[in-house]
């Protein structure tokens, strides 16, 4: 009688991807140990088992919140502001204060034309307005030398460097995914060629590459956004590798099993045992491999525009904006320039990390927390 207890005891699920219901029909009543048992184990499903596992962790939450309060600032933020109107200038044309001396001079053109203009003389101790109080109920973080509200230039700036990190990694997950399957699947001379062209490009810095690319792109005269744009291309073609070697050891491993035997057998055509059959069982681990790259992405782009060779001046983005600190009057004295960049591309990759750990804890199965 006491070992039929213990098996009973040890029948009840003590799981942790299980959620106890209630009803009117339920008729489990069994004793154990003086206890009425009167509720059923309901398992939950794989998606909600994810979620769970997710909402779990304390970091995976505030990752996930910190991004969502990122992506609101970014994107709907300008929206809100009084000072992005313009034509998408964020100038505060009112408090643009120039020092310097203003001498009149008239010319004589070829043509006889007369022009008349001025011979602008700036002081060489020019600061920008924030030396005079820019930091007002107007300017939440004042303004830059060009008179732009720092505030509304740091909600554009997020706009540039969160589109790019997505972009980069969802162009990275493709190419990887593509060619990665087909050396996964095909094998032979398939695999070889791919890999091959993998350990080139894996031996191939990428810092360096930029550095040649922004000297490169200013000799031809490119100084527009499309600078950057060209610089994350080579990028990308530069970072599908790793996607493309996670893909093909799972394929690898995914193609003996008994499903992929039953697949062949049915004859299923090759692209549908491909991504019907092998790829949906590679997705938790993509899905965490972008999350974690985008963080990587950011931080980039905000290392090329620190070292001046990123988007042009100008350009409103993450990055451009730390590049101030490069100076020591900046770094000093008018830490609100370029400080509230550098808090929001360390919060950005924080919160990408802790939402990757969260999915990688979450998709693992022998996880148990």
């Amino acid at each position: 009688m006491e070992e039929n207890k213990e098996i009973l005891q040890n029948a009840v699920p003590e799981a942790e991807d299980v959620a106890p219901v209630s009803g009117a029909n339920n008729n489990f009543n069994d004793n154990l140990h003086g206890e009425n048992l009167t509720e059923r184990a309901k398992v939950l499903s794989p998606g909600m088992t994810v979620l769970k596992r997710f909402f779990r962790s304390k970091l995976s939450v505030i990752g996930l919140v910190a991004l969502i309060a990122l992506f609101a600032f970014s994107f709907l933020g300008p929206v809100f502001s009084k000072w992005s109107g313009n034509g998408g200038s964020v100038k505060d044309y009112e408090h643009i204060n120039l020092i310097g001396t203003y001498i009149p001079i008239t010319y004589v053109g070829e043509d006889g034309t007369v022009y008349e203009a001025y011979d602008v003389t700036l002081d060489g101790n020019l600061l920008p307005y924030n030396s005079l109080g820019g930091i007002t109920a107007d300017h939440w973080m004042g303004t830059d030398y060009d008179g732009n509200d720092v505030f509304t230039r740091l909600m554009y700036g997020g706009r540039v460097s969160l589109t790019i990190g997505f972009v980069v990694v969802l162009l990275e997950t493709l190419l990887g995914v593509l060619l990665g399957g087909l050396a996964g699947y095909f094998g032979k001379w398939v695999d070889q060629l791919i890999m091959r062209i993998v350990d080139i490009l894996s031996c191939i810095p990428s810092l360096p590459i930029m550095l040649i690319l922004g000297a490169v792109f200013d000799s031809l005269g490119i100084v527009t956004i499309s600078k950057l744009y060209y610089m994350m291309l080579v990028l990308t073609l530069l970072g599908w590798t790793g996607v493309a070697k996670l893909v093909r050891g799972q394929i690898l491993s995914l193609r003996e099993q008994e499903f992929m035997l039953a697949a062949k057998c049915s004859g299923l055509s090759t692209g549908k045992k491909i991504f019907k059959h092998l790829l949906p069982n590679v997705i938790p681990q993509l899905i965490v491999f972008m999350t974690l790259g985008l963080g990587s992405v950011i931080l980039m782009e905000a290392t090329l525009g620190y070292l001046g060779i990123g988007a042009p001046i100008g350009t409103a983005t993450w990055g451009n904006m730390i590049q101030l600190a490069s100076q020591s009057r900046y770094r000093n004295y008018y830490p609100n320039l370029w400080l509230g960049a550098g808090i929001c591309i360390t919060l950005a990759i924080l919160a990408f990390n802790f939402v990757g750990d969260g999915l990688r804890d979450a998709f693992d199965p022998k996880m148990k927390r």
